[in-house]
């Protein structure tokens, strides 16, 4: 059974170190298991304990009234929230400890109930972006494992490419063509296939090249193409900080509009220049697209 420290603990479920300290303290919630050199650690029933008190605490249970409750009584409640769909932290946090458990089938089930309920759309930008950030994050800080990371996003990926397949063209007068990709040194195809499946429901034309494209080969394909916009999405936090470096790359080979999304889009500030134009968010994506 794996073992993971309070600074893991507080990655995973969100919640500073002192105030888990201050329940234990306090109302004797989740103490720490000890090593035989009495160091302190949570095994994964304590951690899934914690992941169901933060739940119901956002959901407006005081931690007294928590304290009072069995491991049971616990599980019991968060198991009637589970089912509201809508309840993006409750979600967020099931779909959490789905991936630590590698368990498909709950995540599947979490995902495919969201979906039904808000859409996509919504689904993606209240509970599938922020549960990639935070994945991501506890990946690059060695909280969780790479293959943690690659079980989600595969999950994802597989979902978003089904909705993809299903959607109906509509007709459009206007139709426009977009190249999409992800340059090189960026891995992560959720968002890309997040604006490819906008785009065709918006009706327009895209030609999907996935991640680490060469800048070379970008330049040919614009050249052959002919799209009217380049398409990105910069999310992995092993571009370093410093992306409109990285961005004026990309407009060096690519001299057409230019997209850039991506989590990272908000987190920095981007030089303005013309040909670009950042997407900060799932509403500037869907703004943008259909006005085109």
């Amino acid at each position: 059974m794996k073992k993971y420290s309070i600074s893991d603990i507080e990655s995973l479920i969100g919640i500073k170190a002192h105030t888990i300290r201050a329940w234990e303290t306090r109302y004797n919630l989740v103490p720490p298991k000890r090593t035989p050199t009495n160091i302190r650690y949570y095994d994964e029933d304590d951690l899934k304990m914690l992941l169901n008190i933060v739940a119901l605490n956002e959901n407006g249970y005081k931690i007294s009234r928590i304290a009072k409750l069995s491991r049971q009584q616990v599980s019991d409640l968060v198991r009637q929230l589970d089912s509201d769909w809508g309840n993006e932290s409750i979600q967020l946090l099931n779909l959490s400890d789905a991936t630590l458990k590698y368990d498909e089938n709950e995540f599947s089930r979490i995902l495919t109930g969201c979906i039904d309920e808000m859409g996509l759309v919504k689904t993606m930008d209240l509970v599938l972006f922020p549960f990639m950030k935070r994945v991501g994050m506890l990946w690059q800080t060695g909280t969780i494992d790479p293959s943690h990371e690659h079980f989600a996003s595969s999950l994802i990926r597989d979902k978003i490419i089904v909705k993809i397949d299903k959607l109906e063209k509509p007709r459009k007068k206007k139709v426009l063509r977009f190249v999409l990709f992800l340059p090189e040194a960026e891995m992560h195809e959720t968002g890309l296939l997040f604006a490819r499946y906008l785009l065709k429901k918006c009706g327009h034309e895209t030609l999907y090249l996935g991640s680490e494209i060469p800048y070379a080969d970008i330049k040919k394909v614009i050249s052959g193409y002919k799209p009217d916009y380049a398409f990105i999405v910069l999310t992995s936090l092993n571009l370093g900080k410093d992306l409109n470096k990285i961005i004026e790359k990309v407009m060096d080979y690519v001299e057409v509009p230019l997209l850039v999304a991506g989590s990272l889009i908000s987190e920095f500030d981007i030089l303005v220049k013309d040909r670009l134009t950042p997407l900060k968010n799932v509403c500037d994506m869907v703004e943008f697209l259909e006005e085109l």
